[in-house]
């Protein structure tokens, strides 16, 4: 545990999904996700770029090319390797409380850290349906995950980042209606 419960929840959510990706197959990595461009090779790359790229703003250092291949012939070491440098990057001083730009706007280190948590378990929920591994999120990082989205995309454009809210029963899971509130339809099929 660290001095931050943000960190906290994103040690537990990281370790969360680098446990999907050590259970992905072989033949898995080519498959067609919620996310209508991308492969299931190419969610892990982009975890694996944001991780990087998170880096790169606490240790305020040049951004890396996130179109290069950063997965190489071992997909979950990367990850397992990113992720370890984002933990080390996100305590640095002043990591969490310094505002930083970026395409999708000006934001906190702390609040940055919130949209990565978001986005692990929502790219968790994107792996799962093409490849029947499933996870198992905390319930709190979830709700609370679901919660920040709703509260923070109203005043965010969608465009690029989002498609726009599917119908979800009130009732299901809050995974379930954070996938379809992030534009994914519940259920998926490809």
């Amino acid at each position: 545990m660290t001095n931050s419960p943000i960190v906290d929840d994103l040690v537990r959510a990281s370790a969360v999904m680098g446990d999907m990706i050590d259970r992905i197959a072989g033949d898995q990595w080519t498959a067609a996700t919620p996310c209508t461009e991308w492969s299931v090779r190419d969610v892990v790359s982009h975890l694996v770029g944001v991780n990087l790229a998170f880096v790169a703003m606490f240790e305020e250092g040049p951004m890396p090319d996130l179109t290069a291949d950063c997965l190489g012939a071992d997909p979950a070491g990367a990850y397992r390797r990113s992720t370890a440098a984002l933990l080390v990057a996100a305590v640095l001083p002043r990591a969490l409380e310094r505002s930083s730009s970026s395409w999708v706007g000006v934001a906190s280190g702390a609040v940055r850290l919130q949209w990565r948590i978001a986005d692990l378990i929502v790219h968790g929920w994107d792996l799962a349906q093409p490849t029947g591994v499933a996870a198992t999120w905390p319930d709190d990082l979830v709700e609370q995950a679901l919660a920040f989205a709703r509260a923070q995309l109203p005043d965010q454009s969608r465009a690029g980042r989002f498609a726009d809210p599917q119908p979800i029963r009130d009732d299901a899971p809050a995974l379930d209606r954070l996938a379809a509130f992030t534009g994914r339809p519940v259920p998926w099929t490809p």
